[in-house]
């Protein structure tokens, strides 16, 4: 299907109506070892995990755990006294809460850079953010325009952990992994990497390293999962058929919020949506990692690319969107 994708390290999985119609894996999941990528590797998803997330806190606000006007000062007590009482759980989902952003994307620098404040080992459970997450003023007030926020989510991700008594990791496994079946998806050390996962890379001062300085060594709402091509494959059948959270549900998360500032895109609430069609995306940048994931619940056509180099899911995604369109 793809042709010749020289230099490409990932893993692409095409299925329609449950069917998978292509599944092939490229390059190396661990360099130094010579260990293959395959179709079963974990990767990490970088920013893709904020669809999760959102479904989790969804999850809540169903069993009335939570609910999408809940004001992220209630559950917050005296920690991040910068974020304002007009903050809700919705604001923070939809991108609009207008808080101050721990890793400000468009800010940050280069992609090679050692951009995060604190060692990256102390960032190990969500509670620990707490520590990058204060000091940030808001930008404006809550509800006013769309900023992608990596913040927002990590301070959704404490809100569920405090709101459910249950870390944020297991929530995630709990009420979105396996209610999908997403066997291979979690949240691993990046220090600790279990068989099967992927190591990622990025090219800096002439050389090729990993990405474990980088990222905090344990994610959290914003980023930071690992999961397989499979298990994306069974997250949008799972998704759709309601049976991570219910039907009317979804179809809340899905419909638009805010027009995104770049490109003919729209933003729900933790997944980025076509700019005129039904077709739902997410996707993950960042050192070491890039994810894309869509799924066009018309036509019954999901596709998924993931690579463990930065920059490396993008050549192939483009050509899979012109291979497809249409399809």
């Amino acid at each position: 299907m793809l042709g010749d994708i020289a230099g490409f390290s990932g893993a692409v999985r095409v299925d329609r109506a449950g069917v998978t119609e292509f599944a092939a894996a490229y390059g190396l999941a661990d360099r130094a070892a010579d260990v293959p990528n395959t179709v079963g590797t974990r990767f990490g998803i970088a920013s893709a995990t904020k669809g999760l997330t959102a479904l989790a806190v969804m999850s809540l606000v169903e069993d009335k755990t939570l609910a999408l006007d809940t004001p992220a000062r209630e559950l917050l007590g005296a920690d991040l006294p910068l974020i304002g009482a007009d903050v809700t759980v919705e604001h923070l989902l939809a991108h609009r809460s207008g808080i101050g952003d721990y890793f400000d994307e468009d800010t940050a620098g280069d992609i090679t850079d050692f951009v995060l404040p604190v060692p990256v080992h102390e960032l190990a459970d969500t509670e620990d953010y707490l520590k990058v997450l204060g000091g940030h003023p808001a930008k404006f007030p809550a509800g006013e325009r769309f900023a992608y926020c990596n913040s927002g989510y990590v301070v959704l991700a404490l809100i569920a952990s405090r709101a459910a008594g249950l870390p944020f990791h297991d929530l995630v496994t709990r009420r979105v992994c396996e209610p999908a079946g997403m066997t291979g998806t979690g949240f691993p050390r990046s220090d600790e990497l279990p068989a099967g996962a992927a190591r990622g890379y990025l090219h800096a001062s002439g050389s090729d390293r990993t990405n474990v300085f980088h990222l905090p060594v344990r994610g959290s709402g914003d980023g930071g999962a690992y999961s397989t091509v499979a298990d994306f494959g069974a997250f949008w059948t799972a998704l759709f058929a309601g049976r991570i959270v219910p039907g009317a549900r979804v179809l809340e998360m899905l419909r638009p919020r805010s027009d995104a500032t770049e490109g003919p895109r729209r933003y729900g609430l933790g997944f980025w949506l076509h700019g005129t069609g039904k077709a739902v995306t997410l996707e993950g940048y960042d050192a070491g990692v890039s994810f894309r994931s869509v799924h066009d619940p018309d036509t019954a056509l999901t596709w998924t690319v993931v690579s463990n180099t930065s920059d490396g899911a993008w050549p192939v995604a483009r050509r899979l969107a012109e291979l497809l369109a249409g399809g």
